[in-house]
């Protein structure tokens, strides 16, 4: 399996299908990248995003799901604890803590909860944590999933920040670790390399520091 890091929270998985999770970048669009299947963890605008243009096939809690079906999309609907299967890729939907609705469709307009994915494709799972802070069940997501990459979160202020992504990380229990979220806007600036250094000094967990539009091989 293929990862790409588009930036923000926006992470492409191309394998025998292409997820697009969190369709959103600062500053451009991802609405022609090719995709199969779109996933949603909330409902901010930097999440959704492009979620309605790109019309695909969309996997989202039931909430953002009847919303998107009002527009027209085909939706697969769940919700946290629960896995679906689409198309041969399992998704299994995961707590987060972060509030959440839809921007998009104005104030009061529910996004139930916000979520994170595990995402079951060709023998790899990866576990997108969505925007959230620290909590202690991330060891049963380990635990249940043993998930081989997490995406976490940095930039704090609005997600968990650099020091809670190392014990966050050492939850879970994946090998590899990608941080998304940080340096979008001032207000998330963050720095990776301190994960890294910190992580790989005391830890068996390698951290991939990627680019915006990077991309890297998942090898079991």
């Amino acid at each position: 399996m293929q990862l790409t890091w588009l930036g923000h929270s926006c992470v492409l998985l191309s394998g025998s299908q292409k997820i697009l999770i969190d369709p959103f970048i600062e500053g451009g669009s991802v609405a022609g990248t090719e995709a199969d299947i779109i996933a949603v963890t909330h409902g901010h605008e930097d999440h959704m995003g492009e979620a309605v243009p790109i019309h695909k096939k969309t996997v989202a809690i039931t909430e953002i799901a009847r919303y998107l079906k009002s527009k027209g999309l085909a939706v697969e609907g769940m919700n946290i604890g629960g896995t679906i299967t689409v198309d041969g890729v399992s998704f299994t939907m995961t707590p987060a803590l972060h509030s959440t609705f839809i921007e998009e469709a104005g104030p009061g307009f529910s996004g139930g909860a916000a979520a994170g994915f595990v995402i079951g494709m060709d023998g790899v799972k990866v576990y997108h944590a969505g925007d959230t802070g620290l909590f202690s069940d991330m060891k049963l997501i380990g635990e249940l999933y043993h998930p081989d990459v997490a995406l976490l979160p940095i930039g704090g202020r609005y997600t968990m920040g650099v020091a809670e992504a190392m014990i966050a990380a050492n939850f879970i229990g994946a090998r590899t670790l990608i941080p998304i979220h940080y340096n979008t806007w001032d207000k998330i600036t963050a720095d990776p390399l301190s994960l890294k250094t910190a992580l790989e000094r005391t830890t068996d967990i390698t951290v991939r520091v990627l680019r915006p539009g990077e991309s890297m091989e998942i090898v079991l």
